[in-house]
């Protein structure tokens, strides 16, 4: 892609200015109040401990704190300055209050294009999700100024067909053609940031704006609307990121990240983007850009260091953003921008599985950190607020592991009377058990209150009754704080053990999101045992040492022990039903409806009809008609030599013994073959009745 360009833009400098010098004054006094409040923890901490930071291992302990506590402090005031903004009417210097609505709802619109990558994904609820969309752009009555795109790097031929038929049908079913395309790419290179730039190559300078969409989101038209007409109020903005919330969950893990993510969500959004403004991070999805400045400064170079940091860069979207803003436009995190949605993994297991690309994607971003020039100082500290979501798990590790060498030294070893060397005095090693416990206590505060304040917030808005009402509410949050003290261990000892996998470079299979599946007591077991012999282990040495502090690492070990079923019972759809009809965890989509999630809903099957097992997809692109023809014509052409001869022996083999025979491999190559497409048509249709097709055709026929 180009290399960095001026920009021209009619943004008002002094506009610009001020939101720079609120968001200086705003860092400042946040990292002000931050580092005070640490400093004083730590040396709190120092106090607390025997020989007040007088050995190695304390001295480790102490460092450790002062890192964790500086981590979960930021958070603390992020939330409390969101409180604070959503009790006195929003930031004004968000873009959403600039323009009136009378403003917005005047303001033309232009070319644009809404794009989804997928890989491997749940036919119905991708495509199902971009059909609601669809329909919810259309009834605007504005659909003219918009193109949807389904870009595919699906390489199983189960996948990619049962996605081309579903793109039919949709087309058929909307009216769509000409305005709903479809493209596999024959080679998926760096991923989803990959198809993305092919996409920009072959038909980026077609629009002014392209809206990103992951194959779980959805978007109401109005949102839609909204953000080209902010984009195009704003000329100097290159990229505007709206928060979506979760919708859409059944197991129990889903319906309480939901809950949180709605309750709590509102809170910490708001205080970010206070932060933030103008120098936001891009989060990948549910996101509109400036086409032609993402396509001229947004190009990922390959990392070329050692090991993790060489190659494709993972997680693309914090550089992407940071890169958007080196070249001088703005990017900013509208929370205001409602109907924006998207799902949570089902299960504890596949949120996991999900985390372990993260954290290899975002641990890259050090490299990027560190060579990189000329990146705005937020950006900066979103790389290292990414970094830290996921080293924060082997520092919490570390920490707890100084702590049980701390209590077996004071334990097995005699007192140390003069811990540090040459010392004239000896130092008698104290514990202040109260000292301690308030320690614990402002920790704990720290973490809870802010989302006290969020059921403040839900209260004061009156959104009670859409999460069941004033008790209902209540009961909902405790559930929830009980669900994530239960899972914080266990994320832990996952993201501990990605953290060391990614520096050793260990690869990564990309493959598609479990949307829907529940976990099975041999997936929990086989993911959690390690960790849970781990915990019964620490636990009996903790009792073995000293009663007291096993039960100070019960609140660890309790949860780990409990991994697998814990695992097993949160996955449960059956679980998470139960709650929905007992009123908790409820949500405001559950509790009155939402137009765009009922279309996702109620919509038409759009998947293959034929479904026996995962070649479903090619029998019916073989038998029927329509499709038949609509792959073939997709096709290469004609094959020669002895190409041609491979694929007449692998049609013969199919036509005797049904796709069943052939591996996914020769099942694509026939796939892509107009001249095999077209014979084994005829020739299944030609088939005797006891045979693969023939049975294939009555039950066809039956279906319908």
């Amino acid at each position: 892609m180009a290399g960095d360009t001026a920009i021209t833009t009619t943004d008002s400098p002094p506009r610009r200015m001020r939101w720079r010098l609120a968001a200086l004054v705003r860092r400042f006094v946040l990292t002000a109040i931050v580092v005070t409040q640490t400093v004083f923890a730590t040396d709190v901490m120092r106090q607390v401990l025997p020989y007040q930071g007088g050995n190695w291992v304390e001295i480790g302990l102490i460092s450790l704190f002062a890192l964790l506590f500086l981590w979960i402090s930021v958070g603390f005031w992020i939330g409390i300055t969101g409180f604070l903004l959503r009790r006195f009417g929003g930031d004004r210097r968000s873009l959403l209050q600039r323009h009136s609505t009378a403003e917005l709802d005047a303001t033309p619109l232009a070319r644009t294009a809404i794009v989804m990558p997928i890989y491997h994904e749940p036919v119905e609820r991708t495509l199902g999700g971009l059909r609601a969309i669809y329909r919810s752009l259309e009834k605007t009555g504005k659909i003219a100024d918009f193109d949807f795109f389904i870009l595919s790097d699906s390489r199983a031929p189960g996948y990619w067909m049962a996605e081309k038929e579903a793109w039919y049908r949709m087309c058929t079913e909307l009216g769509a053609s000409g305005r709903l395309f479809y493209r596999r790419r024959t080679l998926n290179m760096n991923y989803k940031s990959g198809n993305i730039a092919d996409f920009l190559r072959r038909w980026g300078r077609r629009y002014e704006y392209m809206i990103v969409l992951d194959a779980d989101s959805l978007m109401e038209g109005e949102t839609l609307l909204r953000m080209v007409q902010l984009m195009q109020r704003e000329p100097q903005v290159g990229l505007i990121q709206t928060n979506p919330v979760l919708v859409n969950a059944r197991s129990l893990f889903a319906r309480a990240q939901q809950f949180a993510n709605q309750v709590y969500g509102p809170l910490f959004s708001t205080g970010l983007a206070a932060f933030q403004l103008g120098e936001a991070a891009y989060w990948g999805h549910n996101a509109i850009m400036r086409t032609r400045a993402f396509m001229a400064h947004c190009g990922l170079p390959k990392m070329r260091g050692f090991g993790l940091f060489k190659g494709p860069i993972a997680s693309h979207d914090f550089v992407e953003s940071a890169y958007m803003a080196r070249a001088g436009y703005e990017v900013w995190l509208e929370p205001g921008l409602s109907g924006s949605y998207e799902e949570s993994p089902p299960t504890v297991v596949d949120e996991l599985t999900r985390d372990k690309r993260w954290a290899k994607g975002n641990l890259q971003h050090l490299w990027v950190l560190l060579t990189t020039p000329r990146l705005r100082w937020a950006h900066r500290m979103a790389f290292i607020n990414g970094i830290m979501s996921y080293v924060a798990s082997p520092l919490w590790l570390a920490f707890l592991a100084l702590s049980t060498v701390s209590a077996a030294r004071l334990v097995l070893q005699p007192i140390e009377y003069f811990p540090q060397s040459h010392s004239l005095f000896p130092q008698w090693p104290q514990w202040d058990p109260m000292l301690a416990l308030k320690l614990v206590g402002s920790t704990l505060f720290l973490l809870f209150f802010p989302k006290i304040l969020a059921v403040l917030d839900v209260l004061l808005s009156r959104r009670r009754k859409a999460h069941g009402g004033f008790f209902r509410l209540l009961l909902s949050v405790n559930l929830e704080m009980l669900v994530s003290t239960l899972l914080a261990p266990i994320r832990m000892l996952a993201h501990s053990r990605y953290v060391i996998e990614a520096l050793l470079n260990v690869s990564l299979r990309w493959a598609g999101q479990n949307r829907g599946d529940e976990t099975s007591w041999a997936a929990a077991i086989s993911s959690q045992a390690p960790g849970s012999v781990l915990a019964a282990g620490w636990a009996a040495f903790a009792w073995w040492l000293d009663p007291m502090f096993f039960y100070w690492s019960l609140p660890v070990a309790i949860p780990l022990i409990l991994a697998a079923p814990t695992s097993v019972l949160f996955s449960r759809n059956s679980a998470g039903d139960a709650l929905r009809r007992a009123g908790l965890l409820l949500v405001p989509q559950e509790r009155y409806g939402n137009a765009v999630i009922q279309d996702l809903e109620t919509g038409m099957p759009l998947g293959p009809r034929h479904r026996d097992d995962d070649t479903g997809a090619f029998v019916e692109a073989v038998i029927d008609p329509v499709l038949n023809r609509m792959h073939a014509d997709a096709a290469r052409g004609r094959a020669a030599g002895a190409k041609r001869e491979h694929l007449r022996h692998l049609c013969a083999r199919c036509l005797h013994n049904g796709p069943a025979a052939l591996t996914p491999k020769q099942l694509s190559l026939l796939a892509q073959d107009r001249e095999s497409l077209q014979w084994l048509h005829r020739a299944a249709w030609r088939a005797p009745v006891d045979s693969f097709w023939g049975r294939a055709l009555h039950a066809r026929t039956r279906a319908k």
